[in-house]
């Protein structure tokens, strides 16, 4: 069954070094738009829902072209709003070997997002015309406005009987200048309390939210944590990964459901990386997918890992994968030309 979700976030322009020169080197810069709002509006279109993008942009040429964008990426556009001039950016340069790649942010604090005042959105009646609404831990930590839109936007789905997805994806650098883990924790616990779909592991249990375990091995610590941080805020459903970097730079990926009081693990899997921006982006809409679409648990979280290694051959932030795709990587090797 498809479902009208809509995604809070602010759109966000990749400035991308060609190839693998750094940002000194560079005499060009390839752009795009996209955004963890972005990259799940658009993802969950391509798995055959409507995707709604809940943000403003700059009324003015930018804007335009962030538009144009939008457009090409199949999100509903009902919910954009225009004014402003700024809109924020960031600049990728690309790694190679054992040189990692590496995001450079511009100021956000005076993009149209950011100050856009309060009477911009009508949340109660976009909250009456979707079934979903997500939210990501990097618009947590913008501003205290864009703070109390995001927890009145989750009151109001929720009073629609409407679902709520958080994903917690703390930038430590996005907090550092707001008094770090201390100063996140009130707002993350008040998302938490709102959330049926979370996505995080033990690591956001640990420090972000101030909880202790015993035990030393990361799988335990998931184990030992994550059943408590549900039971705690009465989250529905917990997913996220473990991710490891390979001697040869490829990387392993397994992704992991806590449901019902259960944990259900995929197996993992090992892939090199092109662009890896945006993968968890891909796995969060994979896992929302499932969800709605009433996977089998085990067939929810193979799908969403899939999802975000099929994210990381592709260049661009935004997933770009169709569930046909998908459920391919499920279960072929990787093979010749399709012709």
């Amino acid at each position: 069954m498809t479902k009208r979700i809509a995604a809070f976030g602010e759109v966000v322009m990749r400035l991308q070094v060609p190839g693998v020169e750094l940002l000194s080197q560079a005499n060009t810069l390839n752009y795009s738009f996209s955004g963890t709002g972005v990259n799940v509006a658009s993802a969950l279109a391509r798995l055959g829902h409507t995707g709604f993008l809940v943000s403003t942009i700059p009324d003015n040429a930018l804007g335009d072209a962030a538009i144009a964008n939008l457009h090409k990426l199949g999100i509903d556009l009902s919910y954009i709003y225009r004014s402003g001039e700024y809109i924020r950016m960031y600049f990728l340069e690309n790694g190679f070997g054992v040189r990692p790649s590496r995001v450079t942010n511009s100021s956000r604090q005076e993009t149209s997002f950011n100050i856009a005042p309060e009477a911009t959105y009508d949340f109660v009646d976009i909250a009456r015309n979707i079934d979903v609404v997500h939210f990501c831990g990097i618009t947590l930590a913008v501003n205290e406005s864009i703070r109390n839109y995001m927890k009145t936007f989750a009151r109001a789905v929720k009073k629609n009987s409407g679902t709520v997805v958080f994903d917690c994806n703390y930038r430590p650098l996005l907090w550092s200048s707001q008094g770090g883990y201390e100063k996140a924790k009130l707002h993350y616990e008040e998302m938490l309390e709102l959330a049926d779909i979370v996505m995080m592991n033990e690591q956001d249990a640990m420090f972000v939210l101030g909880m202790n375990t015993k035990k030393e091995e990361r799988e335990a610590q998931l184990k030992d944590l994550i059943p408590v941080v549900a039971n705690r805020y009465n989250i529905s459903v917990i997913a996220g990964t473990h991710r490891y970097i390979n001697n040869d730079n490829t990387h392993s990926l397994r992704g992991f459901l806590f449901k019902n009081q259960t944990f259900t693990f995929s197996s993992v899997i090992t892939f090199s990386v092109y662009d890896r921006i945006g993968a968890g982006d891909a796995y969060t809409s994979g896992i929302i997918h499932g969800e709605l679409t009433g996977f089998a648990p085990e067939k929810t979280v193979a799908f969403a890992t899939a999802a975000g290694m099929l994210a990381h051959t592709i260049v661009g932030d935004t997933p770009i994968s169709s569930e046909r795709d998908i459920l391919r990587a499920m279960t072929e090797t990787v093979g010749d030309v399709e012709r």
